[in-house]
């Protein structure tokens, strides 16, 4: 299997090309955005030498299955599919901040916790707390979205008092970030899993707030297994998840944490093959779906196609 790690289209209407750590995103005309998942694949801010075969399929169609599953919730950007690897959308302001939201005590939170941290973009961790143990409330934790480098933690009166977003809009935010954490925290027990944390990206297009971009991927979320949760809390065991922490825990016991002057730990023909692997089970669970693989040796062939073709009106 190959990965598709860049692509460079000239389709109808297309305007501008933007290449993000993991999608490229063309403009098409201002009003539509043709979004290719590659891939690449990316931790501690930074993308990795390497493509995960597969990853870009696995992200593209989970978001999809989800954004059909909240569009009661909430506006979303999707217009169609006409690709296993592309989503094709409408072409939004996006606001500059992604709503994280966390039901647990994991990842950068419970790092953060280990430093002796109780407060997270001003929402209070309780004290006595262990990793990966539910918070009393799930908390929403706001990054900057950077266009290179890290995000940073942001807080709700940072966000709103330095003019990012204005009080009402930042409201609504929270709201819609609440409501699909509980619709993807309902999705997942349907499949024997939690959702831990996850992340949701907005934006405006004629004054309607829209959810953009992926959701509920493992790029962007964390899950657990159900089944054992308790018992390996109780005994301080690490959690059977299916996310992309797996990649951050391998690049840390390798030295890598984004840092200067670390490099990036060598991606064996192994490694990446485990990676895949990964996706695909995460595609399985979540979506009750047996995973099929595109062809892709021939990949850029039938994504320009495809494409043109839905641009065309003949999709």
């Amino acid at each position: 299997m190959n990965a598709i790690v860049r692509t460079d289209f000239n389709f109808p209407g297309q305007k501008d090309k933007y290449v993000g750590k993991v999608r490229d995103v063309y403009n098409i005309d201002d009003q539509f955005l043709v979004m290719i998942a590659t891939d690449r694949i990316s931790a501690f801010d930074v993308v990795l030498p390497e493509g995960i075969p597969c990853k870009g399929q696995v992200l593209n169609q989970i978001a999809a299955q989800f954004l059909d599953a909240t569009a009661g919730i909430v506006p979303n950007w999707k217009i169609a599919v006409p690709d296993p690897m592309v989503t094709v959308g409408h072409l939004c302001e996006p606001f500059k901040v992604e709503m994280v939201i966390r039901g647990y005590l994991s990842g950068h939170a419970w790092r953060e916790y280990q430093e002796g941290k109780r407060s997270i973009c001003g929402e209070i961790m309780p004290d006595g707390m262990v990793e990966n143990q539910a918070f009393p409330a799930p908390i929403i934790t706001p990054t900057t979205k950077a266009a290179e480098g890290h995000d940073e933690d942001i807080s709700r009166e940072e966000i709103v008092g330095s003019g990012l977003v204005n009080e009402q809009d930042y409201a609504v935010l929270e709201q819609y970030t609440r409501a699909l954490f509980q619709k993807g925290t309902e999705i997942a027990a349907r499949k024997k899993l939690i959702l831990v944390d996850t992340k949701y990206e907005f934006g405006k297009k004629n004054g309607k707030i829209y959810l953009i971009d992926e959701i509920h991927t493992p790029d962007s979320s964390r899950y657990f297994y159900a089944a054992g949760y308790g018992k390996r809390l109780e005994k301080g065991e690490k959690q059977h998840q299916l996310s992309k922490e797996f990649v951050r825990e391998w690049l840390m016991a390798n030295g890598f944490q984004g840092k200067k002057r670390q490099r990036v730990p060598e991606m064996t023909p192994e490694i990446i093959q485990s990676i895949s692997e990964r996706y695909i089970e995460l595609f399985e669970r979540v979506t009750g779906l047996p995973f099929v693989r595109v062809d892709s040796e021939h990949a850029m062939e039938r994504i320009e196609r495809n494409v043109t073709e839905f641009l065309n009106g003949k999709w």
